[in-house]
């Protein structure tokens, strides 16, 4: 099977590969200045890639002190809590894979959110039709029950070596002392700012003085930072039960929006019965092989590993290496569509829906499948799906459903440790902002993760996995991934961007050991997203290519997007050292740190 051999590091990778990532040095009034933002460092004793410079260089800082990537992963996410308030925090949940260096297993928890347990079909529909989404988005009836919080003490409980109370340290000083505000939090926060200044609480935080914030300055959040502090002192239980789960269930039954805003806010039904329910979930990973290396995701309620998975096993008998750009773009796009039109026929939450995830991730049914993969011409979308239990080669069963839409924002980290452990980790609260809902005295916003639901079947006649149901997790797309070589970790990467989330880890994991690029390059090259809709969408690198033009003419068609996903990931290079990568310039860029940047300790 063909592997790449050569892995150089471009020019990019060895500069920033030399840039100190530690501690930043004190600015010319004597303190100190935000660390340095490079997208690629390589060296020893672990390394830390995420979206922000303040979160990666709080995961660097745990590592350095002697602890491991769970205990990393978990500060470095509550740092994000804090910097990317519109992604993440502990108002939302998301996923986490775990690499054991010791036993040399991949153990994953799932901590997406839940619905309430009143929740039924009909739970975004009035009188037999769906609402508008926007209504869904911002209200107290797309919250559901955060994940994230039980997802730290899962994996803390499970792997970790040092104590919450500790990890949170950081996180809480970064929330009371501020971050310095650059040109992505301001955007996205005009981004918000209709939505926000319906909500005095959420405008008195991130409007300060009735305002966005001005790119340079300090941005602080005294009520995070002393939920942070209760957090720490009681456990992330405290969020589940007692005053801070009786201000979030009243702030969703009641949202508290200004009695002069005109927008239509619904209220939800969440009750204390359904956080103290909660529980993340521990469970198998997915698994594929993939060019001799073992391919580790996120099952279902995800559909990021049976997805990913899926694509990976259709290219599998062929050569992308070998390809000329045009074809491997359409086979990558094809293989794309085909796996999410068998996503959305198939794959819900398992505990309510029977997921055949096995079927799905098996060999003979991407052979299948790959068969309707023509060189000189494009699939139709949507592409009805195969039936992955009785699979017939090139047959499609049942009737074509588009693919539902999902919130684009999200954040992902990547950590490594010096004793070879390795997590992925994908957190959110669904859109930029979340449901716009700040609880109250509590400094986070909760998110509105149930809009991942379908609001109705995508198709009519057509059976949906994806719609509402009492305590069920709505369907996800993120795909933390972890790769391995006989055993031993050689790469893990992930990335928001709702939807999208498949497509950007698909194509970075081709572009990698595919098409031999460095990581860092594989994450920064031009991206397209394939989704079983009628066109893909294209970065600008991609619209403005000759490519397109070519990808065209065998029957593709296009739409443009600005910008897709924010990968961030890490490698273990063959000379020991881990290398750590994230975006260029996406998302204003990320920030890549390793313990040791220039030799063994």
């Amino acid at each position: 099977m063909h592997r790449p051999v050569a892995r150089t590091l471009p020019l990019l990778a060895v500069v920033a590969a030399l840039v100190s990532t530690g501690a930043a040095p004190p600015s010319a009034a004597g303190t100190p200045a935000p660390p340095a933002k490079v997208p690629v460092a390589a060296g020893y004793g672990g390394a830390v890639a995420s979206v922000d410079a303040d979160a990666s260089a709080v995961g660097i800082d745990v590592l350095r002190s002697g602890g491991n990537a769970v205990d990393a992963a978990v500060a470095t996410a509550a740092a994000l809590g804090v910097t990317e308030p519109y992604s993440a925090g502990i108002g939302g949940g998301g996923y986490l894979v775990y690499y054991d260096a010791q036993s040399h297993r991949v153990h994953t928890i799932d901590g997406r959110e839940t619905a309430p347990a009143s929740a039924g079909e009909t739970l975004f529909q009035e009188n037999g039709v769906p609402i508008p989404f926007a209504e869904g988005q911002t209200s107290g009836l797309g919250v559901g029950v955060p994940g994230t919080p039980a997802t730290w003490t899962s994996a803390l409980d499970a792997w970790g070596t040092r104590p919450l109370r500790q990890l949170l340290k950081p996180a809480e000083k970064l929330a009371r002392d501020g971050f310095t505000v650059d040109s992505t939090f301001r955007a996205q926060t005009e981004l918000n700012e209709a939505r926000f200044r319906d909500f005095p609480d959420t405008s008195k935080l991130f409007l300060p003085g009735g305002a966005l914030p001005v790119v340079g300055s300090t941005f602080k959040n005294p009520d995070l930072a002393a939920t942070y502090a209760e957090l720490a002192r009681k456990g992330t239980g405290a969020l589940y039960r007692g005053p801070i789960a009786d201000e979030i269930v009243r702030a969703v039954r009641k949202p508290p929006v200004d009695p002069a805003a005109t927008r239509i806010v619904r209220s939800g039904d969440l009750t204390t019965r359904d956080l103290r329910a909660y529980a993340a979930k521990r469970q198998d990973p997915t698994r594929v092989g993939y060019r001799g290396l073992d391919v580790y995701g996120m099952a279902p309620s995800s559909s990021g590993g049976t997805t990913v998975g899926e694509a990976l096993n259709i290219l599998e008998r062929t050569d992308l290496s070998k390809l000329s750009e045009t074809q491997y773009l359409h086979r990558f796009i094809e293989a794309s569509r085909i796996s999410f039109a068998d996503r959305g026929r198939w794959v819900g939450d398992p505990a309510a829906v029977n997921v055949p995830t096995r079927e799905l991730l098996s060999q003979r049914f991407a052979d299948s499948r790959a068969c309707l993969i023509k060189p000189d011409r494009t699939l139709t979308s949507p592409l009805a799906p195969g039936d992955a239990r009785n699979p017939v080669p090139c047959a499609t069963t049942g009737q074509a459903a588009p693919t539902t839409y999902e919130g684009e924002n999200t954040t992902h980290l990547t950590v490594a440790d010096r004793w070879g452990n390795v997590v992925s980790y994908t957190l959110t609260i669904e859109s930029t902002g979340g449901s716009a809902i700040t609880v109250p005295g509590r400094g986070f916003l909760l998110n509105n993760e149930l809009t991942d639901f379908s609001f109705a079947p995508a198709a009519p006649g057509v059976p949906d996995p994806n719609l509402p149901g009492p305590g069920k997790r709505p369907r996800s797309s993120m795909s933390p991934t972890i790769v391995l070589e006989d055993g031993r970790p050689v790469l893990a990467v992930g990335s928001p961007g709702g939807a999208t989330i498949i497509t950007t880890v698909l194509q970075t994991l081709i572009g990698h050991l595919d098409r031999g690029l460095p990581l860092v390059d594989a994450i920064a090259a031009p991206r397209a997203s394939q989704r079983n809709q009628a066109t893909t969408e294209l970065e600008p690198g991609l619209w403005n290519s000759p490519l397109r033009a070519s990808l065209e003419a065998l029957g593709q068609g296009f739409r443009q997007n600005p910008e897709i996903g924010a990968a961030t990931g890490v490698q273990r290079l063959p000379d020991g050292r881990w290398l750590a990568a994230a975006e260029t310039s996406r998302r204003g860029g990320g920030s890549a740190m390793v313990v040791h940047p220039h030799s063994k300790p």
